[in-house]
C-alpha cells in the first residue's frame, strides 16, 4: 500500500473495531499476575464502560500533546481537557453523552452520543491523533487507521495491572501496540514507525478508561511525539 497525500481527513473510528507537562494521573501502574487476559478489542471497545458511571456525573480527562520535531509540525505544546457529561440513556447501561473536547480556539467538535454503553473517549482520542499524524506524514489516514486496527487485533500485548485510585489499589489492564513497526513505508514515516500506543483500563474508574498514550522517540531518544489522555479523579 502506498501512503497518499490528503487534505481532508474523515475518520470513522467506530469501525476500529465498533472500533498532559505531565498531566495528573490516577497513579502508578504495576503489573500483577493473572491468567487468560481479555482481548484488546474487548477491553477498549466491547465492554459496557459506562455501567459504573452515574447519570448526571461528569468524567474529566487531562490531555497533553508535545513534540520535539523541528519547525513544529504538530504545533505548539497543548495542555487541555476533555469532559464527558452523562445523562440517562434508554438502556440500563447506556448513557447520553455530551462532549467538550478542548477549550477556546482548540475546541474540536465531538458528539453527542445517544444511549452509548462504551466510552467514546478512545475513538475521540485516536481520531484526533490520526488527523494530526496523517497531516504531518502526508499520509492516507485510512492506511494509519487500518494499521492500528490490525495491531489491536493481532499484535496487542495485554497484561494485568494495578492502578491507584482514591488512595487504594484497583485491578486494571494494560494494552500496548506498535502498529507501524516494520511497516513497508517506514522510511517515509519520519521515525513514527516506532510509535507505541498504551491503554490502561480499570472497572474501578468511571468510564473504565484510565489513560491513553501515543509516544514515539528517535534513535537518540529525542521526543518526536508525546500525546496523553489521563483520567482526572480530582475533577470527579
Amino acid at each position: 500500500m502506498k501512503l497518499l497525500a490528503t487534505t481532508a481527513v474523515a475518520l470513522v473510528l467506530a469501525a476500529m473495531p465498533a472500533l498532559a507537562e505531565d498531566a495528573p494521573k490516577p497513579g502508578a501502574v504495576t503489573q500483577v499476575n493473572a491468567a487468560a487476559p481479555p482481548s484488546a478489542a474487548d477491553l477498549l471497545f466491547d465492554q459496557p464502560h459506562m455501567k459504573n458511571a452515574a447519570p448526571g456525573s461528569t468524567i474529566t480527562y487531562d490531555y497533553l500533546r508535545r513534540s520535539g520535531i523541528s519547525k513544529g509540525p504538530f504545533g505548539p505544546p497543548l495542555s487541555d481537557t476533555v469532559t464527558l457529561k452523562l445523562e440517562p440513556g434508554k438502556s440500563a447501561e447506556g448513557r447520553d453523552i455530551s462532549v467538550v473536547m478542548f477549550s477556546g480556539l482548540n475546541r474540536v467538535p465531538a458528539g453527542p452520543f445517544e444511549d452509548m454503553s462504551g466510552n467514546p473517549v478512545v475513538s475521540l482520542f485516536l481520531e484526533n491523533h490520526l488527523r494530526s499524524l496523517a497531516k504531518v506524514l502526508e499520509a492516507n489516514p485510512r492506511y494509519l487507521k487500518l494499521a492500528i486496527r490490525k495491531g489491536l487485533r493481532e499484535g496487542a500485548t495485554v497484561t494485568p495491572a494495578k492502578v491507584t485510585v482514591g488512595g487504594r489499589e484497583a485491578d486494571g489492564w494494560r494494552v500496548e501496540i506498535q502498529p507501524f513497526a516494520k511497516d513497508a513505508m517506514e522510511q517515509r514515516m519520519r521515525g513514527m514507525d516506532k510509535m507505541t500506543y498504551t491503554f490502561i483500563t480499570s472497572p474501578e474508574v468511571p468510564g473504565q478508561i484510565v489513560s491513553i498514550e501515543a509516544s514515539s522517540k528517535n534513535a537518540e531518544g529525542g521526543e518526536l511525539l508525546e500525546e496523553k489522555l489521563s483520567y482526572d479523579q480530582k475533577a470527579g
